[in-house]
């Protein structure tokens, strides 16, 4: 990228050498080049979002920005040419701006022949030129002008002389020269899913205790029969145990009256 300005110095410098008064009317220019210096910008950022020919990244200030990408203009990423087509949010890209700035002087010399309108001795002179336009000029210091075949200085100027002078103009410019490359990382690959963790029960280990001694406990004897009980099994018992006793005291007899009806 070129970029030039003219900058015209504050007063146009002219070299008033004399010529002859009928001299053909010619330009020349030359150009001096300064020291060029060389800058370097380098400038990261993240791609956030990428639709169409639509780029945003975030630049590392934190500054979210939105650039409208060329389809010719390449990212380099690992090794491969990529557009803004290509590329994907997390990419990291990197631009580097490489900017050649020469200074130069150029200096235009032209022979100009016209007839003196107006003097301001020492300082400058006001010319018709041939195209009938006024133009003011500065005259350095020592210049000497051919007059009727003799060399005069500006004081000797009179309007309405006919002149020919050589009419210096530097014009300094920048030129800057640019070249931009934009690099790129490839974001990280996603983790690998890891398998579900397969369900089981979950125990928590207590520490082993000694079990107490059982105590024994005597139950109490209810009250009362439930509801649903009844005498009629008491009675038959008690019965059963009386007719028992009733045979046994029958048996005791009929034994004591056998023992008794022996002679002795």
């Amino acid at each position: 990228m070129s970029k030039s300005r003219r900058v015209l110095l504050g007063s146009i410098a002219c070299a008033f050498m004399w010529v002859p008064a009928w001299a053909q009317e010619t330009t020349t220019s030359s150009t001096t080049s300064g020291t060029a210096t060389v800058t370097t910008e380098v400038k990261s950022a993240k791609v956030l979002y990428v639709s169409g020919n639509d780029l945003v990244v975030k630049m590392d200030d934190g500054q979210v920005k939105h650039f409208v990408v060329p389809d010719d203009r390449t990212v380099t990423v690992d090794g491969r040419e990529l557009t803004v087509h290509n590329l994907q949010p997390g990419m990291r890209l990197t631009r580097t701006i490489t900017t050649t700035t020469t200074p130069r002087t150029i200096t235009t010399v032209r022979t100009v022949k016209g007839t003196v309108w107006y003097v301001n001795p020492p300082n400058s002179v006001i010319l018709t030129l041939a195209d009938g336009k006024n133009k003011q000029y500065k005259v350095p210091k020592d210049q000497a002008f051919q007059v009727d075949g003799e060399k005069r200085d500006v004081f000797a100027l009179k309007k309405g002389m006919v002149v020919s002078a050589m009419v210096m103009t530097e014009t300094p410019e920048v030129v800057a020269h640019s070249t931009r490359s934009v690099t790129g990382i490839a974001p990280p690959p996603p983790p690998a899913t890891p398998p579900a963790p397969v369900q089981v029960a979950i125990l928590i280990e207590e520490p082993m205790t000694a079990a107490p001694a059982p105590v024994a406990v005597a139950e109490a004897a209810p009250a009362a029969l439930p509801k649903t009980g009844s005498n009629v099994p008491l009675i038959g018992l008690l019965g059963l145990l009386c007719f028992g006793m009733a045979l046994a005291l029958h048996a005791l007899t009929v034994v004591v009256a056998s023992h008794r009806g022996r002679p002795s």
